[in-house]
């Protein structure tokens, strides 16, 4: 007869290990998750942590980068790149920062900009560039300077 179940396409459906926790992982999230300060351009992971379930995004979310563009009091705003088709879509969703953590995508960038800024200022200046060298006399006796000249084309 075949099964006639119906098909679960839920908003949830193939999530079982997905959203799932670790042996002795299990429950809410410690303090030091809230007290994380995002600003609008930062850098964005999405990682779904399953016991909460409030501000939860869609699984396809799960383990993407995005970009801050809006914070709220418990969530942000966050700006994704989805490749549907051909095209790219610039996808805008508020999350609950339990399911958001810095990214590291950047973070050689920003310490190169720190390096950067401790160096002098002065050592970026404007050089000119070596100009030609200085004139030189140069003495030789007649008998040694011989004269060249191209040989007459024989044929």
């Amino acid at each position: 007869m075949g099964n006639l179940r119906a098909k679960p396409w839920g908003y949830r459906h193939g999530t079982r290990n997905k959203f799932s926790k670790a042996y002795k992982t299990k429950g809410l999230p410690g303090t030091s998750r809230y007290l994380v300060k995002f600003r609008r351009g930062d850098y964005v992971d999405i990682v779904v942590d399953p016991s909460v379930q409030k501000g939860m995004p869609y699984s396809f979310y799960h383990g993407r980068t995005g970009v801050v563009f809006n914070v709220n009091k418990s969530a942000c705003g966050v700006e994704i790149t989805k490749i549907v088709g051909n095209r790219q879509l610039r996808k805008r969703m508020h999350i609950k920062i339990e399911h958001l953590r810095r990214s590291r995508c950047n973070q050689d960038f920003l310490q190169r900009v720190k390096e950067n800024d401790k160096k002098p200022k002065g050592s970026n200046k404007k050089r000119v560039p070596e100009g030609p060298k200085d004139m030189k006399i140069v003495t030789a006796e007649e008998d040694e300077v011989e004269v060249l000249a191209p040989l007459p084309f024989i044929e």
